[in-house]
């Protein structure tokens, strides 16, 4: 495959730091575009730097200015375009409405016009299964960030993939996690792993890079969930035998674990459809439930990953 530069909004991130560590390997080029670099993002929500970042060539600018912009997209392949304020900041009141729309609306169109003007075809687009709660500050942002991704594939054939992952802020972010435990009672839901996530944009990148797939002059939209062991008949029938009896059936040496580390073996987790997602990219999920209780078996409630408090 073609060595290739890769633009990231928002790349000192999570994701972001996520991505170049994987971009690195495959021998592209990660151009981190962000306010702060991932060394001082790191920092603050306790995760490493990642590997290699001598080779990360990163631009300080924000998506809200468009002469950053302008400037940072040249010679630029493809635009992974991660940025914005997230769910999280509504739930605890960080932003306002303005600070959301601002970021998440008036910085998509930016990214998408400036990368029209730098003449870049290839786009992978972050947006959330938040859409769903349309009528939220963060879940309406994404509404209309998918919106303008559907005009731009419309209007400039741009090929866009347009991934919808839910909530993925891994377990060493110390800033929302203290313990890996606590992030462990929010995956038991149902939740995406932050691997999961970066390997569904990895393979969005090569999908662009290959050139292959007819987008019909519209974006391809993919949900992104992570690895379960339940079956659809499990989920119909959950704990039809009684409470945590469906958890046992996969999980037995690990029910005591769980339920001495506050995880509650009768939640029934939401599962989403990601069968297309599938198909297209040959996305396979990888961190599930069980890999969830192996990790907590081996390392406690403090979890495997090295922290800062």
């Amino acid at each position: 495959m073609p060595q290739k530069r890769i633009f990231l909004t928002g790349g000192s991130g999570d994701l972001g730091r996520y991505l170049c560590r994987s971009l690195l390997g495959m021998g592209h080029t990660p151009v981190v575009f962000d306010l702060r670099s991932p060394e001082e993002a790191s920092a603050h929500s306790g995760d490493n730097a990642p590997d290699g970042t001598g080779e990360i060539e990163f631009i300080r600018g924000s998506i809200t200015d468009r002469e950053d912009l302008k400037t940072a997209l040249k010679n630029i392949d493809v635009v992974v375009h991660i940025a914005a304020w997230h769910g999280i900041h509504e739930h605890k009141q960080e932003k306002d409405a303005w600070q959301f729309w601002d970021l998440n609306v008036n910085g998509t169109f930016n990214v998408f016009e400036s990368a029209r003007q730098a003449g870049i075809k290839d786009f992978v687009f972050i947006s959330s299964t938040s859409i769903d709660e349309r009528f939220g500050l963060y879940g309406h942002t994404k509404v209309v960030g998918e919106e303008i991704a559907t005009v731009y594939a419309h209007r400039h054939d741009m090929k866009v993939i347009t991934l919808r992952p839910r909530a993925f802020i891994p377990p060493y972010n110390t800033e929302v996690y203290s313990q890996f435990i606590d992030w462990a009672k929010w995956f038991a839901k149902g939740a995406v792993h932050i691997s999961d996530v970066a390997q569904s944009v990895i393979k969005s990148i090569e999908l662009l890079i290959e050139g292959e797939y007819d987008f019909e002059n519209a974006p391809l939209t993919l949900t992104v969930d992570g690895a379960y062991e339940y079956s659809a008949e499990d989920l119909a029938a959950w704990d039809s035998d009684g409470p945590g009896t469906t958890f046992r059936k996969y999980y037995g040496p690990f029910y005591d674990l769980a339920v001495e580390s506050g995880l509650d073996p009768a939640l029934k987790p939401s599962i989403l459809d990601i069968s297309k997602t599938r198909e297209v990219l040959n996305y396979r999920p990888l961190y599930s439930m069980k890999t969830l209780l192996l990790e907590l078996k081996t390392y406690g409630a403090v979890g495997p990953y090295a922290r800062r408090g």
